[in-house]
């Protein structure tokens, strides 16, 4: 069962409203020029105008704005954040991380630029260096989606393995937003590897509750109730799963040999 898109698009929505409100939060930039200065106004405008080519899809013209950006100003933290950006989309992991690491630099205490480096980290497989940030990320006061990088951890952390590790951050994210439907889905995910069916049925239930019945939640609210020996229920979400998505991976692994 597959779950990194919506992670990654939690991530990225973060990402690029972290770059729309300017500095983000943490306090002043460190080693940027004064907000207020030529090169700094400078770099901001290229910023903008390469976050909206971005966002149109017309990546030269983005990376020529964004390198104006840097040129005007090489610690622009927000120039730094949309350029990874950028270089994520086209694949370059390597000057991805460059920038997102710099943009970390630079604003050491930011929540926006810690998540975004962390959930960049999680997604290369480096766990434990991502969950370090995400801890960065929740820390700080200023930081106006904590629950976004507490959700962000703990899927990070089920990847790891460390499913305690996911269970506390979840449960912290779900306290904040108790209907967030990211930290539901994956809390029952935690829940369910733990071998915990009940709980995990009753965060499934959540997430559903909420408006949510995308193929992998079904695929795994099928599995929970397999091993809860409800047969009649997983074969409702069987149903559901082929009606609803017949295309999907989730659907076809059901016609696998073996699959029960």
């Amino acid at each position: 069962m597959r779950h990194e898109g919506r992670f990654i698009a939690v991530f990225l929505a973060l990402m690029l409203a972290a770059c729309a409100t300017g500095a983000g939060s943490g306090g002043r930039p460190v080693a940027q020029a004064d907000p207020e200065s030529p090169k700094a106004k400078a770099a901001a405008l290229y910023t903008d105008l390469g976050q909206k080519y971005l966002a149109q899809g017309k990546l030269e013209v983005a990376l020529e704005n964004l390198n104006k950006a840097l040129a005007a100003d090489v610690n622009h933290a927000d120039a730094h954040t949309v350029i990874a950006l950028l270089y994520e989309r086209i694949g370059d992991n390597a000057k991805a991380e460059e920038h997102y690491r710099r943009a970390a630099q630079l604003m050491p205490k930011s929540g926006n630029e810690n998540n975004n480096y962390g959930a960049f980290l999680c997604k290369l497989g480096r766990y434990d260096e991502s969950l370090t940030y995400f801890v960065r990320a929740v820390a700080d006061p200023f930081y106006q989606t904590p629950v976004v990088a507490l959700t962000n951890s703990g899927t990070c952390a089920i990847k790891a393995g460390k499913l305690d590790v996911a269970e506390r951050d979840l449960r912290a994210a779900l306290e904040r937003d108790p209907d967030n439907s990211e930290a539901l889905f994956q809390m029952a995910t935690t829940l369910y590897r733990k071998e915990d069916f009940f709980r995990a049925r009753a965060f499934i239930q959540r997430y559903e509750a909420v408006g949510q019945q995308g193929a992998d939640a079904l695929m795994l609210g099928r599995n929970i109730e397999l091993r809860l020996g409800n047969g009649k229920t997983a074969q409702d979400y069987t149903r559901r799963l082929r009606e609803r998505f017949p295309d999907s991976e989730q659907a076809r692994s059901l016609d696998t040999p073996g699959s029960p």
